[in-house]
């Protein structure tokens, strides 16, 4: 079997599974802030959607990002609770256990993930440290054995569900980035809490709660990246970017889809919606930006392959994908009329949604000071 071949033939089974293992689901568990239960990761374990961008070795399949981004985008069209689990084994937190941990932290951690038996959550952001992280204060402190790890951090999404946490913290007193790293921290160990359950305006299904660290001792096993090595996470974290273009990507494409039905279906003064000529203009507009933003998202996942994206791409699809979500949801809800505005259709949980995933892992307005930081070969001091 050719590569493509093989790319289109795990899109459509993830279509298929998505469709009907989840779609059925997605408005309930939207409407009860529901997350996906330990039974249904398991099953999307065993049909090896969480290990398809890790290793063979540990049991994932060591096939290239584009292929784990087309099964998270046919997830995330219908239900994007499910396609978070996708997405945070293929391009969050377990990408840098797979590149950056030792062979004995990757052997311990990832064949769970991989299977489905356990989760891990990436923990950056701070109540006073959001997109600038390296103003984080959460610090482990040196200790017989390993660290004393004390903070708090927000915006934790799966926050009091994930049974690790890839920790970003200070692990020296060297200023900036400079003394950043990342350890694991169990759900379990002393002195490691969680804050109330955030309620969103969107990721409903997708938990969110603050991680309240005090005191909590961290074995020197657990020490993932050491102080300094704040740029090699950061390589890593255009991973879980281009997850996350392709969630909003997802979005637009599924609100383009319900809008091409609806317009063709719906009727008014006696003739269907898409006879108008401002819906056809609207219409084509949507299609025209879902495009754009797929060929950027594309474009940086092929240049990825198994190794990591280029940061200017990967920004570029970002920016342009995150705005094009809301904008499509936006003209899809105008499309639908009074009818876009109930939950009935779905559609005002997708434009709910891609406002989230604008926030999540570096708004727009941060990608853009990185497109010229990239494009320019040269940082901007936001401080000075």
């Amino acid at each position: 079997m050719t590569a493509l071949a093989e790319h289109h033939e795990i899109r459509e089974l993830a279509a298929t599974v998505a469709a009907e293992m989840f779609a059925p689901r997605a408005a309930e568990m939207d409407a009860t802030r529901t997350p996906v239960s330990p039974a249904q990761r398991a099953a999307l374990g065993d049909l090896g959607f969480l290990g398809i961008a890790l290793p063979e070795r540990f049991g994932g399949s060591g096939a290239p990002l584009p292929q784990a981004l087309a099964v998270i985008e046919e997830f995330a069209k219908v239900c994007r609770p499910a396609a978070f689990q996708i997405f945070e084994a293929n391009t969050g937190p377990a990408q840098v256990i797979g590149r950056l941990a030792t062979e004995g932290q990757r052997a311990r951690w990832l064949p769970d993930i991989i299977r489905g038996a356990t989760t891990m959550a990436v923990a950056i952001s701070e109540p006073d440290a959001g997109s600038a992280a390296t103003d984080m204060r959460t610090r482990a402190e040196r200790a017989p054995g390993g660290y004393v790890v004390n903070g708090v951090k927000r915006w934790i999404s799966n926050g009091g569900e994930a049974d690790q946490y890839l920790l970003y913290c200070r692990l020296s007193d060297a200023p900036g980035a400079k003394g950043i790293g990342a350890v694991v921290v169990e759900k379990g160990m002393p002195g490691l809490g969680f804050g109330a359950p955030e309620r969103l305006m969107g990721f409903r299904g997708i938990p969110s709660a603050d991680l309240i660290l005090d005191g909590v001792r961290v074995p020197e096993e657990n020490v993932v990246v050491p102080a300094g090595d704040f740029g090699k996470l950061f390589g890593v974290f255009s991973i879980e970017r281009l997850g996350n273009s392709t969630m909003s990507l997802a979005i637009g494409q599924a609100a383009l889809d319900a809008a091409r039905r609806y317009v063709q279906e719906r009727e008014q003064f006696g003739k269907p919606l898409v006879e108008f000529q401002t819906v056809q203009v609207t219409l084509a507009d949507m299609l025209l930006q879902v495009e754009s933003a797929r060929l950027l998202v594309e474009r940086a996942a092929a240049g990825a392959g198994t190794g990591l994206p280029d940061p200017l791409q990967t920004s570029l699809a970002k920016c342009a994908a995150n705005e094009m979500a809301k904008r499509v949801t936006d003209l899809a809800m105008q499309l639908h009329g009074g009818n876009g505005y109930t939950e009935e259709y779905g559609i005002e949980r997708m434009h709910r949604d891609a406002h989230g995933w604008a926030i999540a892992g570096g708004t727009p307005t941060m990608q853009r000071v990185r497109i010229v930081s990239e494009l320019l070969g040269r940082r901007f001091d936001q401080r000075r």
